[in-house]
């Protein structure tokens, strides 16, 4: 496995590559979030490469270059990654793969840039949100998301009196939810404002994978699939498009990484269900949901 990271400065984008001793016809882009992330995305970098994909994480804010906080980060930089791959690396195959807050970025590159084979989002929404800075309550009047120096457009979700560690009942809720569940879901009722904003995958000419629980602790995930999957239908969607849904699904969703490589990683998996409640509850159901998770990944990008 060979590595190489990138840096803002230099080459236009924060990240970190993983790649076959040989080489690979096929590339995933990843966007996971920061550069601090409690899961690094060079460790999924690294698990695609044990499929012979090369991986490339892209960091959205936390490093040198960037904002040091989800607020305005260039969807730009997405240009000379994929011009990266294509150049330097020759791959022929490039897909992209969104995770959490991550998927917004994915859409929003295949939209913009496209040229993407694939476009993966797990645990995603469907509309981009209003930008926040470090101490994540305080809102910055700027989307979350730019283009060409411009504002994308955003949805505001309130999480000024939003409690972090607090749980609570919801009536559209399946489990407990987070009051940050609760503020993105009151966000997503300004159906003025989401029709304005929301993400629009169909111009991504990508084959589309959907993945989501349907007990989602932090934001309504699977009502986004759902939305996301009734928008590609009525704009005639000629590409591929598959949803999964898991019954007692987490936030916490998708491929992860290589469990033997990653031992302290897979220690902290009681400390992880404290964070995630689903998670911790339905332990057993949502490891497997990894490995299937995995193996409808890999099958997609390899098709």
């Amino acid at each position: 496995m060979r590595y190489e990271n990138f840096n803002y400065n230099e080459h236009g984008f924060v990240g970190h590559l993983a790649e076959p001793d040989n080489g690979s016809k096929r590339a995933v882009i990843i966007v996971m979030g920061g550069e601090q992330s409690l899961l690094p995305g060079i460790k999924f970098a690294e698990r695609f490469v044990d499929y012979g994909i090369t991986g490339l994480s892209v960091s959205l804010f936390g490093a040198e270059g960037l904002s040091d906080s989800p607020d305005r980060i260039p969807v730009d930089m997405f240009i000379p990654a994929v011009k990266y791959l294509k150049e330097k690396k020759g791959i022929q195959h490039i897909s992209i793969y969104g995770q959490s807050m991550g998927s917004i970025f994915a859409v929003l590159a295949a939209q913009y840039i496209g040229g993407f084979d694939n476009l993966i989002m797990v645990s995603p929404t469907h509309v981009p949100f209003e930008g926040t800075l470090k101490n994540k309550k305080t809102m910055t009047g700027h989307s979350v998301a730019t283009w060409k120096g411009e504002d994308i457009p955003y949805v505001t979700a309130d999480f000024s009196q939003v409690k972090a560690a607090k749980y609570q009942k919801h009536p559209d809720a399946k489990c407990k939810v987070t009051g940050m569940w609760v503020a993105y879901h009151d966000a997503y009722l300004d159906e003025v404002k989401v029709n304005a904003a929301k993400l629009t995958p169909e111009k991504s000419d990508a084959r589309i994978l959907l993945i989501a629980g349907d007990e989602d602790e932090a934001w309504p995930a699977e009502y986004s699939v759902r939305k996301i999957e009734k928008d590609l239908r009525a704009a005639g969607y000629s590409k591929d498009v598959k949803i999964i849904i898991y019954s007692h699904g987490s936030h916490l969703n998708g491929l992860m990484p290589n469990r033997e490589r990653e031992k302290k990683l897979y220690r902290k998996i009681p400390l992880i269900g404290l964070m995630y409640r689903t998670f911790g509850k339905y332990r057993k159901e949502n490891l497997s949901y990894f490995e299937q998770s995995e193996k409808e990944i890999i099958d997609w990008i390899k098709a």
